[in-house]
């Protein structure tokens, strides 16, 4: 599972929050970089952990889970190819505040926040470019969330499904003839959207019967992206 600091560094580019750097800090990044990988359903940091290490996703999927009392979670975010998460570890090392597994074998490159913080130290010009993204993000979560709050539950599914398209499209650009595979089950796109399974059940029959999608076990295939996003509103 080894990367070349040309792979690391083509994989840091297509990162956001990475994007705005130039070549040669790029290239500072991906020399403390660690190639890791991790199996099927496994733990890559728990809630309430220190964070002291951000991850790239390179191949894979994970996804972020919270907790709450009683024994209930939520699933809040999906990661595919691409995907950074615990990028808050390069600023500080307070404590987790979500679980991150894997949902099939991923392969991630791992960058410690203490050489984060160095370099940054070294190079003001990479904390700057950091602080812009990660405040562009910030402004981003705060459109979908008000989004959200207008939103009917068939739009939120929606919305949660492009996104999920998208980020099978990026790490398959050449895709099946047009058509994407979601590997996700009604649980998981209830928890994204936050509503029902019931609810979710009834969308996605409904965008199976109009051609939209096909539903597999644990697994849809999306015939008709552009249709989907017709639902979004």
């Amino acid at each position: 599972m080894s990367a070349t600091r040309d792979q690391i560094v083509e994989l840091l580019r297509r990162v956001s929050t990475f994007a705005n750097l130039a070549e040669e800090d790029l290239d500072r990044i991906a020399e403390v970089a660690v190639p890791r990988r991790f199996e099927a359903g496994e733990v890559v940091f728990r809630e309430q952990d220190d964070g002291d290490t951000c991850y790239v996703i390179r191949q894979g999927r994970a996804r972020a889970v919270r907790s709450h009392p009683g024994g209930r979670s939520i699933t809040l975010s999906d990661f595919g190819p691409g995907d950074i998460f615990g990028e808050l570890a390069m600023f500080d090392d307070e404590r987790r505040s979500a679980t991150v597994d894997t949902l099939e074998p991923t392969e991630v490159i791992a960058i410690l926040g203490a050489d984060m913080r160095r370099l940054m130290a070294e190079h003001p010009s990479i904390s700057v470019k950091l602080i812009a993204s990660l405040a562009q993000r910030l402004r981003a979560t705060n459109e979908r969330l008000a989004r959200q709050s207008f939103q009917t539950v068939q739009s939120r599914l929606a919305a949660v499904l492009t996104d999920l398209v998208q980020t099978a499209a990026a790490a398959d650009p050449a895709g099946d003839d047009g058509e994407l595979t979601i590997v996700s089950t009604q649980a998981d796109l209830a928890q994204l959207a936050g509503c029902s399974r019931e609810s979710t059940s009834r969308f996605l029959a409904e965008l199976a019967r109009a051609g939209v999608i096909t539903q597999h076990r644990g697994r849809l295939v999306v015939h008709d992206p552009v249709a989907l996003e017709g639902y979004v509103y």
